[in-house]
């Protein structure tokens, strides 16, 4: 291999896309329809659409959007949250942002999503809403998960930062809880060229108080109903997501075929992989491996030009920021084994064959 394979490689896709691309940031200009405007109102109405929800409120980021969620679902200073101790700090960032406190839960060994077996004996008279991350693209087990949240009264709230077009039991995840939060940052499947979320439902109370906290708590100019924020998307968000809609799925009918490759290819007991229950159908924004020895692992990779990641390697329940919560090493062992022993793989849908086939081949001489 002459050149790195790069872990991600966002170039490759906007050249196959460039003229669309520019097309779409002319017309905006030509608009000046740069902060929301009917650009980012068209990407609600087909991002609404393709998840099968009723509503959608584009935002200016994926911890936003699960910021306004809490905010409309309700989650008051003290209440507290179940939140998945193996994802991205933002899930925990946006409980801790409206005061109350996250409460973190293992995943399960096999596929690494949050446990909904553990869930219930954190629950406590504080406890408000839980939220599931559709981690690396793949669903967690959402009936599982909703039918404690049901029990306990308890509001659902769809982290799919990761998991644009993700299937659970052949639905779309974003319309499975109360409310579905997205990402929008360049490298996730539907990526922006810049900064973006999106907040999904079927609930049109909660679309219409996001679309005015989004606003400063304003849906008539210079009324303001409530304290709101300045997280609004900008039209060139807009315009560059409407065109790249389009090819989500073909884009992750490639992630899927890629994954297919690495799971059927890999053929070493050394390397471990996310199981895939039969119930779901990831969009593999990360393919993620466990290893016994990481270091020595990527250092091998590196040799050979594979440029790899680590997702996530340290847990958010042991996070110097949540040291008040008082979580110790050993608390949530699944999550914390991952978390040393993770590496993540290029994965992306502009891989070639022969890349693919690199990586591996390179695999198969783990020892």
């Amino acid at each position: 291999m002459n050149e790195p394979i790069q872990f991600m490689d966002l170039k490759r896709q906007y050249l196959t896309i460039k003229d669309e691309i520019s097309a779409a940031l002319l017309a905006v200009c030509e608009k000046t329809a740069f902060s929301s405007g009917p650009f980012v109102e068209e990407f609600e109405n087909n991002f609404a659409d393709y998840c099968n929800t009723s509503h959608c409120s584009a935002v200016n980021s994926g911890t936003s959007a699960l910021h306004l969620a809490l905010i409309v679902a309700g989650i008051k200073p003290g209440d507290e949250v179940i939140v998945p101790a193996n994802t991205f700090i933002a899930t925990a960032w946006a409980v801790s942002y409206v005061n109350a406190i996250p409460v973190f839960v293992d995943c399960t060994s096999d596929t690494w999503n949050i446990d909904s077996q553990k869930i219930e004996e954190k629950i406590t008279k504080k406890t408000k809403a839980i939220i599931g991350v559709h981690l690396y693209g793949q669903p967690f087990d959402v009936d599982a998960v909703k039918s404690v949240a049901d029990a306990h009264g308890l509001i659902l709230i769809e982290d799919c930062a990761q998991a644009h077009g993700a299937l659970y039991k052949n639905r779309k995840v974003g319309g499975l809880g109360a409310l579905g939060c997205f990402s929008f940052y360049p490298g996730k499947n539907l990526g922006a060229y810049g900064e973006g979320g999106a907040i999904v439902s079927n609930n049109r109370d909660y679309d219409q108080r996001i679309k005015s906290l989004r606003n400063h708590g304003s849906t008539i100019r210079y009324h303001h109903e409530e304290l709101g924020f300045n997280m609004r998307m900008d039209g060139f968000q807009g315009a560059v997501l409407n065109v790249k809609l389009k090819y989500l799925d073909l884009w992750n009918k490639r992630r899927r075929d890629i994954a297919q490759m690495y799971q059927n290819g890999i053929q070493n007991d050394k390397i471990l992989m996310q199981a895939q229950p039969s119930w779901i159908s990831s969009v593999y924004h990360l393919f993620v491996v466990t290893v016994d020895d990481r270091d020595r692992v990527m250092q091998y990779l590196q040799e050979r030009k594979i440029l790899c990641g680590l997702h996530y390697p340290i847990s958010c329940h042991l996070q110097r920021a949540y040291s008040h919560g008082g979580y110790k090493k050993g608390d949530l062992p699944n999550a914390e084994y991952l978390a040393e022993h993770c590496i993540t793989l290029p994965m992306y849908p502009e891989l070639t064959e022969d890349e693919v086939s690199y990586i591996i081949n390179s695999l198969k001489g783990i020892n």
